[in-house]
């Protein structure tokens, strides 16, 4: 418990710094592209057309209907749950391998390694927030107006903030440690991208089913900016059995990320 209220301080304490390093983690990871910033957007994009084309156009998706009742088409139902797992993805696999890529840069300055992953987090939130405002645009084009739902959006980034910063606590410590352990984190969340009910419905398959899949805590995140994009509910109010478990096994990850980060952060510089 010590350490996880360690590792929050460091990062109150260090919030300007990690807002003007992710500023500047975002400008260069796109300075030597001719398209700069927009491939951003450009990226994702290519993948939703893609994922469209295979999963929605080829296979002949038919509207999916919400419990609440509400229908959709295949694309907006797509669109409204994979725009944050571009925002998921990244942040994982790169905070992942945040702190020993970086080790080098500041094991001579007086700065906390728990703040790494926390900027390299918030370096793809920019993005997320446009790619977001880009899908709300579209939705208007498609007849479906903003809701008064969208109030929950502030609610799951936050959760989706916490929840990415407390697994790459766990996994930068463990890829500094085992190098191989990244590779392993970039093959799963390949495999989550298709296990997770991002381009399928989940309600085609059985309860055992569905009740195992929505242990997956992406599930509720993912769900939840759906419902709030496509006005279908107060996703975490009525779920609230999803919302206790969802925060529980953050507080755990949170407190493992921690006590891992702290325990064994003195010795981050042997690895090298």
């Amino acid at each position: 418990m010590v350490s996880m209220f360690k590792v929050l301080k460091e990062q109150y304490d260090n919030f300007h710094l990690i807002n003007r390093l992710a500023a500047y983690e975002l400008k260069s990871a796109n300075n030597n592209n001719y398209l700069g910033s927009l491939w951003e957007l450009l990226n994702p994009a290519i993948q939703i057309a893609i994922y469209w084309f295979v999963f929605g156009f080829v296979q002949g998706r038919k509207p999916i209907t919400f419990e609440g009742g509400g229908t959709y088409e295949y694309f907006p139902w797509m669109l409204a749950g994979i725009t944050i797992w571009f925002f998921i993805y990244p942040s994982i696999t790169h905070g992942s391998k945040s702190i020993y890529t970086r080790l080098k840069m500041v094991s001579r300055m007086n700065f906390p390694l728990s703040a790494i992953p926390s900027y390299v987090i918030l370096s793809k939130l920019m993005p997320q927030l446009l790619l977001m405002l880009v899908t709300i645009i579209i939705f208007q084009f498609m007849g479906i107006p903003i809701n008064i739902y969208y109030l929950q959006l502030p609610y799951f980034l936050v959760a989706t903030i916490l929840f990415l910063f407390s697994l790459s606590l766990i996994t930068s410590t463990i890829s500094t440690i085992v190098r191989d352990f990244q590779m392993l984190v970039q093959s799963l969340m390949r495999v989550l991208l298709y296990i997770t009910p991002i381009l399928w419905p989940l309600g085609h398959f059985g309860d055992t089913f569905q009740f195992v899949m929505k242990l997956n805590p992406f599930y509720y995140l993912i769900e939840g900016f759906r419902h709030a994009l496509l006005g279908e509910g107060w996703f975490f109010i009525e779920h609230g059995w999803l919302t206790l478990y969802f925060w529980a096994v953050l507080l755990v990850f949170l407190f493992l990320g921690s006590y891992l980060h702290v325990r064994f952060r003195r010795h981050f510089i042997d690895f090298l």
